[in-house]
This record gives C-alpha cells, sequence and structure tokens, in this order.
C-alpha cells in the first residue's frame, strides 16, 4: 500500500447533524488506491498541534479523485476542522490500515452505530449482495441513513425510540429476525462486544473496525494496541496495532 502525505483542497463541507460533519476532499492519486474500512490523518494548521486526527473514509470518488469524511466534532483539533471552507487547504496522510474484506455472494450485514456508521456507506456501494444495514444512533438525528438506503435495507435503532425500534443495535436485529453469511460492524467497544457475541453464537463469520484514539497513525508509536489472540511480530505479546494491523479484524482475532 502507497501511503502518501500531502496538502490537499477542501471542495465542499456541509453539517449533517448536531457535531456531525461531511467533508469532500480533492486527493488526486489517494483516491486510487483507498479502500472501504481504511482511513485517513488530517492534520491540524495550528503547528500547537502536533498530532493528525484520524477519520475513516465515507466515500471514494475515483472518478473526481476525492475522498470523503463524515466526522463528529470533539475537540480542538475537529473543531477546527469544521469550519474548513472550500478552496482552503488542509494536510492529509493516507490510505492507512486495512480494510473490509470484500464478500461478493450471499447476504451481508452491516451493524454500525454513531460514528462508526460514515465507513459503511464506501462497503455497502462495494459490497455485490443483498445487505441489511443496522444503524444505531442517540436520538432522530438519523444522518446518512437515507444515503444507506439506496444500497440496502436499512434498520435503525434509537436510544430514545424517536426513529425505528427504541433500544440499540442488537434490539433491531433481534426485532427484525436479521441473519447473514457474513456481518461486519464498526462503532463503539460495547456494540462491538454484542455484534461478536452474536456472530459467535450463530457461526457467523464477522470483521470489526475498532475505534481507538490513535497518534502516529502507522503503527510505530505502540499508542492503538488492542488485546490479541496472536503475538504481534513488532512487539512480541499479545496485541495488535489498531492503526497498522487493523483498523479491521475478524473478531475472533481480537479481545474485546
Amino acid at each position: 500500500m502507497n501511503v502518501k502525505k500531502m496538502t490537499v483542497t477542501v471542495n465542499y463541507q456541509k453539517k449533517l447533524a448536531q457535531d456531525v460533519y461531511s467533508m469532500w476532499l480533492a486527493v488526486g492519486s489517494m483516491a486510487d488506491e483507498a479502500k472501504p474500512g481504511q482511513f485517513i490523518s488530517i492534520y491540524s494548521n495550528d503547528s500547537s498541534r502536533l498530532l493528525p486526527r484520524p477519520i475513516s473514509i465515507c466515500e471514494v470518488d475515483r472518478e473526481f479523485r476525492s475522498i470523503r469524511v463524515v466526522y463528529r466534532v470533539v475537540g480542538a483539533g475537529t473543531e477546527e476542522f469544521s469550519h474548513l471552507k472550500a478552496g482552503q487547504r488542509v494536510s492529509v496522510m493516507g490510505p492507512l490500515g486495512n480494510g473490509y474484506t470484500l464478500k461478493q455472494e450471499g447476504r451481508a450485514l452491516l451493524v454500525a452505530g454513531g460514528i462508526g456508521i460514515p465507513p459503511m456507506l464506501e462497503l455497502a456501494k462495494n459490497l455485490d449482495c443483498e445487505k441489511d444495514i443496522v444503524l444505531g444512533y442517540k436520538d432522530s438525528q438519523t444522518f446518512l441513513a437515507s444515503e444507506l438506503e439506496d444500497y440496502g435495507n436499512v434498520y435503525i435503532a434509537t436510544e430514545d425510540g424517536s426513529v425505528g425500534t427504541k433500544g440499540n443495535v442488537m434490539d433491531a436485529i433481534r426485532q427484525h429476525g436479521l441473519t447473514a453469511d457474513k456481518i461486519y460492524s464498526c462503532g463503539p467497544t460495547p456494540m462491538l462486544r454484542a455484534v461478536k457475541d452474536f456472530s459467535v453464537e450463530k457461526s457467523i463469520e464477522c470483521e470489526i473496525s475498532l475505534e481507538e484514539k490513535m497518534a502516529c497513525g502507522i503503527g510505530a508509536c505502540l499508542a492503538c494496541v488492542c488485546k490479541s489472540k496472536d503475538v504481534d511480530a513488532h512487539t512480541h505479546v499479545n496485541n495488535k496495532r489498531i492503526c497498522k494491523d487493523g483498523p479491521v479484524f475478524n473478531a475472533l482475532e481480537v479481545e474485546l
């Protein structure tokens, strides 16, 4: 994989929901190699913020050589990004990490919650099979749900019951009796743990994308590790580097 660091141009940005923004970046040749499940690191233009912010790839437009990210403002860095306008420039490194293994037959179940939802869009576009897509939100601000409806059957769970099933993604899966030949998931750890348990119970292959704070984004600093069943060749302990070995793993590889 040819990782690049370059200064790119913002094509377009808009607010999708409370603190959630969608931004298209003209990234040139980086778009040619980007895969569903990978991420890019975006650097602040403030020199006091040394570390980049890792943000998952939501969509790739190879014709216009652009990448879309959908992110939530959670700190000073992402707050800065939310004010970027079309034509402004920002430094980006990517594509980073390992993406999903694409299944092109049978039925796939995509399960995501919160800011784990954006990578499901590019994944859904690239899966040439039947798809059920289960999305978990806190409330009625169901960003990206309507876009995902173009690629599969969408089921929504909200914590407050304002849309779809009241509860979490597992409540929606059980309510609708969903099953699959393969599960793809991204979101907070408690959700991933429940999805993994479901996949083991039903003997369904499952790939999960882990969310974790990252520093270097290329596997050198060991700031983002998770426990694994295998000994890592780099650290010689039962760890995996999420940024380098992941963020996508077979659910059976890692302990949650």
